[in-house]
């Protein structure tokens, strides 16, 4: 048996460990005292599975619901790219984004910040055309291309309503692609330009 397993019989166990021995000190289950015991061992029990909830769940930001505030709060959030009125699904993908956001400028640091907010992207690198090197068809983009990349998306990312990741109340669906707009354009090194194409 772990600790988590305690439940209201073994705290009233415990309890009776505690009394001195004696006929004034009875332990049989009709017993007044017995019946006093069994109120505190209930609370007692009510508070360590409460313990363990927040210890175990609250602890975990991907499953965190009550501590929400505070992760967020640690991390900075709500920020401008936080949607408004934003459901408790998009509240804990921000902050994953957030937590997983350590920096870089590599496409799959990109592809896994925009991952942890919901969105399935591919990048795309632009380069210059160098005469000699490229081939027959290739775009002839300029010297400027090689600060340019390009974020490719669904033309428009569906949230669904999950049970257990989102909350009583909320809607069944969310659309849009604002925020993924709004972090990947915070993120991006400054001397790039991020473009962002929509659909095939």
């Amino acid at each position: 048996m772990t600790p988590a397993d305690l439940g209201e019989a073994d705290f009233l166990a415990g309890l009776q460990s505690l009394l001195p021995r004696g006929a004034a000190w009875p332990r049989d289950p009709d017993s007044r005292l017995t019946q006093l015991l069994s109120g505190l061992a209930a609370t007692q029990a009510r508070q360590h599975a409460r313990t363990g909830d927040l210890s175990e769940r609250e602890s975990d930001p991907a499953l965190s619901l009550e501590l929400l505030p505070e992760w967020e709060r640690a991390y900075g959030l709500p920020d401008p790219c936080t949607p408004l009125n934003a459901t408790i699904q998009q509240r804990r993908a921000a902050l994953l984004a957030r937590i997983a956001a350590r920096g870089g400028q590599s496409i799959a640091y990109f592809t896994e910040v925009a991952a942890a907010l919901g969105y399935t992207v591919t990048v795309e690198e632009f380069r210059p055309f160098r005469f000699g090197r490229g081939r027959f068809g290739t775009p002839l983009y300029g010297e400027d291309w090689a600060f340019a990349w390009r974020v490719r998306a669904p033309e428009t990312t569906v949230t669904p309503f999950r049970f257990g990741r989102s909350a009583f109340g909320e809607p069944l669906r969310v659309w849009g692609n604002t925020q993924l707009e709004c972090v990947l354009t915070r993120l991006k090194p400054a001397h790039t330009i991020c473009l962002f194409g929509y659909g095939a």
